[in-house]
């Protein structure tokens, strides 16, 4: 059995290009005492995939020169010695930007089984870490409450289109900032957001002023750089905003955006500002996954893929995520039967 790994060959500087990965095929050696063999069906593509490639000091050590480049995915396993996984269990975890992953249980992003009835690739997004840091960052961070106006960035991906969906189930109206009228669309006419701003084509700073005329409650951010700044004049007293991410970076360390120029207001409007990693709530993940489920089952909560296809595609994904042609979450699709 051959196994088509992706290995990090250069540091991107800026954008990821292909040429800083390598694709390999190599033999799959025999697994020892402690190892099971995963069949990887989808990978998922997220922005910190970028921050993983920087030789810097984070929350998970950076991707090695040489090493298989990290993410996580869903697959099936094809053989174990571990006593924990049996043939046939569905998995999702650290697999890696690979067809084949032998695993031990020791990965940066540990193994666990899949038991659900719901689509394999769900497990990568709504009812995965996607998912999970859109609640605790709306629920916990944010803590959402009914009336709040809400503004949510980056609100045409994965993250960012779950949490503007939960805010709405919590009775607050919901204000998306995306890129290109389809992905607006998609937020007014399939989710309930109230409204939407295309960064493309639109003044987000002119837009938030005409639609959040008394202020906005809660940020929800997935971008920082100037959307950051342009809500942070328009915040009401006692705003909270919730710092998920920085797509604006690029996750990169060469030309970085300023910080905000407006920080003052938050000063100002007696605001906090907050950053938060899902990982801080691992204790209550079960619960959240049981009222997540149920609101996909209610139909409270809808969702959108968007494919790749073929372990070859997944540094063109990577690139295409900070260019916005995702639209829901982005995943690599390996195998299908």
């Amino acid at each position: 059995m051959i196994n088509s790994q992706w290995i990090l060959q250069s540091r991107p500087e800026g954008e990821v290009e292909q040429e800083n990965f390598r694709l390999c095929d190599k033999p799959i050696r025999p697994i020892t005492e402690g190892e099971f063999l995963v069949e990887v069906r989808y990978l998922s593509v997220d922005p910190s995939q970028r921050g993983w490639l920087n030789d810097v000091r984070s929350y998970v050590p950076a991707v090695a020169i040489g090493e298989v480049m990290r993410a996580t995915g869903v697959g099936y396993v094809l053989e174990s010695k571990h006593p924990d996984f049996t043939e046939g269990d569905v998995v999702e975890g650290g697999l890696g930007w690979q067809t084949y992953a032998i695993c031990n249980g020791n990965e940066v992003f540990p193994i666990r089984k899949v038991e659900s009835s719901y689509p394999l690739s769900y497990s990568l997004h709504v009812l995965g870490l996607t998912g999970l840091t859109a609640y605790f960052g709306i629920l916990r961070v944010a803590r959402i409450k009914k009336g709040d106006v809400v503004v949510i960035s980056g609100a045409g991906g994965a993250t960012g289109s779950v949490a503007g969906q939960l805010a709405k189930n919590c009775g607050a109206t919901v204000i998306g900032i995306t890129g290109g009228r389809e992905k607006c669309h998609w937020l007014t006419e399939e989710l309930g957001f109230a409204a939407a701003i295309d960064y493309k084509n639109e003044s987000v700073a002119e837009r938030l002023v005409s639609l959040c005329k008394n202020g906005i409650d809660v940020f929800f951010d997935n971008v920082g750089g100037q959307i950051l700044d342009d809500v942070l004049l328009n915040l009401k007293v006692g705003g909270r905003i919730a710092l998920c991410g920085g797509i604006s970076s690029g996750y990169g360390t060469a030309d970085l955006p300023p910080g905000p120029k407006n920080y003052m207001q938050l000063v100002i409007r007696r605001a906090v500002m907050q950053g938060f990693l899902v990982l801080d709530y691992i204790d209550e993940f079960p619960t959240a996954l049981a009222e997540i489920s149920a609101w996909i089952d209610s139909g409270e909560l809808k969702v959108k893929e968007s494919y790749a296809e073929g372990i070859e595609s997944c540094p063109r994904a990577l690139k295409g995520l900070f260019r916005g042609e995702n639209i829901g979450k982005q995943l690599v699709r390996i195998k299908t039967s």
